[in-house]
């Protein structure tokens, strides 16, 4: 009887060693769906910090460097292009009686995130919405649309191979009618 118990013993540290190893093993070759929407997720957020704090280099860093950013006038591809185009933005200005009063400022956030992840390939929508306080002493949520993404891994880390942008506020960036743009 020792001798059966001490054989299943060892089986079953024998197997628990394997699934341990064959689990670390996978871990390091892939990643799961769940790792990587979140990782997706992750970038997707780095954007909009980026862009709300008027980041140029942080926002470049969610591209590939021969990223394309489509918002509507057509595609500029690469970081030159695309910090021709963004990096112009206004920076946040103080108010003329600060520190009494904050600065106006606009956020973007995201919703309704949806991803669809093919190996080292992905690709996204999500509705986006703009807040501001213009008048700084309330918000008013003053633009949305959407984002069609395609990303790409690059040494574990998603970017962004191409980001359009649909803004319905502005009929030549708006979206066609009627069009469901989520597969």
């Amino acid at each position: 009887m020792r001798k059966l118990t001490v054989v299943i013993l060892t089986l079953t540290a024998a197997l628990l060693v394997v699934f341990v190893l064959s689990y670390r093993s996978a871990g390091a070759q892939g990643s799961s769906y769940a790792e990587d929407r979140a990782l997706i997720e992750d970038l997707q957020a780095r954007y909009m910090f980026a862009l709300d704090f008027r980041d140029i280099d942080k926002y470049l860093a969610t591209f590939t460097p021969d990223g394309i950013l489509d918002i509507g006038e057509g595609e500029m591809k690469g970081y030159d292009a695309i910090r021709k185009a963004v990096g112009g933005m206004p920076k946040e200005t103080p108010a003329k009686d600060a520190p009494k009063i904050r600065p106006a400022a606009g956020r973007h956030n995201i919703s309704n995130i949806v991803i669809k992840v093919e190996g080292n390939k992905a690709y996204g929508r999500a509705y986006w919405f703009h807040y501001s306080n213009p008048q700084r002493n309330s918000a008013t949520l003053d633009s949305f649309g959407h984002y069609e993404d395609e990303m790409v891994k690059v040494n574990g880390k998603w970017l962004f191979s191409k980001r359009r942008i649909y803004n319905e506020n502005v009929d030549k960036w708006a979206t066609t009618p009627g069009v469901n743009p989520c597969w």
